[in-house]
Parts: C-alpha cells; sequence; structure tokens
C-alpha cells in the first residue's frame, strides 16, 4: 500500500509550457467564495455560492532570477503578463497522473531568503483565476 502513495519526487510543473526544475514545493488551492442567506422567523444560516478564486506558492531553490525576469517589468507597467502553471503529480505504481493547469496567474511578489550555510530559496507567491483537470489518477 505504501508503495502506492504518491510524492513530491514523482511531480514537475511548468511554466508556460517551462520546465522548472529547480522547484523544492508547489502548494495551490482553490477556495469557494460563499455568502450568508438568512430569512425571517430561520434561525439558521444557508450559504449561497458565488464564485471561486485560488492561491498558491511555488519554492524553488535559487539558481535563477525567476520572480525578477517575471514579474520586474510587470510591476513597473502594471500590464501583468500571460501565465499558466501546469502542474503533474505522477503515481508510479499505477502509471497515472494528476494533472492540473492553473489560469490566468499573476505572481504577487518576489524576492529571495538566504542565510549563512544555507541553501537560498525563491518563493512566489501567487493568484490564479481559472482552473483546468487535465487527468486524475
Amino acid at each position: 500500500m505504501g508503495n502506492q502513495v504518491v510524492s513530491g519526487n514523482d511531480a514537475n510543473v511548468w511554466v508556460n509550457n517551462e520546465i522548472w526544475p529547480d522547484l523544492k514545493s508547489l502548494e495551490y488551492k482553490m477556495t469557494g467564495e460563499f455568502e450568508d442567506v438568512t430569512f425571517l422567523g430561520d434561525p439558521r444560516t444557508y450559504k449561497k455560492y458565488m464564485g471561486f478564486g485560488g492561491e498558491g506558492t511555488l519554492t524553488s531553490n535559487k539558481i535563477r532570477s525567476r520572480g525578477i525576469s517575471i514579474m520586474a517589468e510587470a510591476f513597473k507597467t502594471g500590464e501583468m503578463p500571460d501565465i499558466r502553471i501546469v502542474t503533474k503529480i505522477q503515481n508510479r505504481s499505477t502509471g497515472k497522473a494528476e494533472r492540473v493547469a492553473l489560469l490566468g496567474v499573476i505572481f504577487s511578489e518576489f524576492g529571495a531568503s538566504t542565510e549563512a550555510k544555507s541553501i537560498s530559496e525563491e518563493e512566489l507567491p501567487f493568484t490564479f483565476s481559472d482552473f483546468e483537470i487535465l487527468g486524475t489518477m
């Protein structure tokens, strides 16, 4: 059973069709947005679905100036680039993979983190406006 569990060692991430092999972690989530709905004479609170939003973070071992390369000019001009992230997590024991495309991606900040006797990292938080499920396990 344990061999069927997927791990980050079996994951890949592409940003605008370029694989980013220097990534050490990826996190993303879609969150539903709901409004409370109440009625006179009814003590319950109901929920009305209003849409969704997505956010995440890519963290890389610092090899390149990824954030600066993508976002520096955009932050100065206000013109955000069109960014698409595709994730793939493969289950080697079954050969199946979960693939998701995150669309309308905006990196919200860039920078770096470093300290003595430590690996330098770059964290790129982002939001996204849409997604496509390309494959499931």
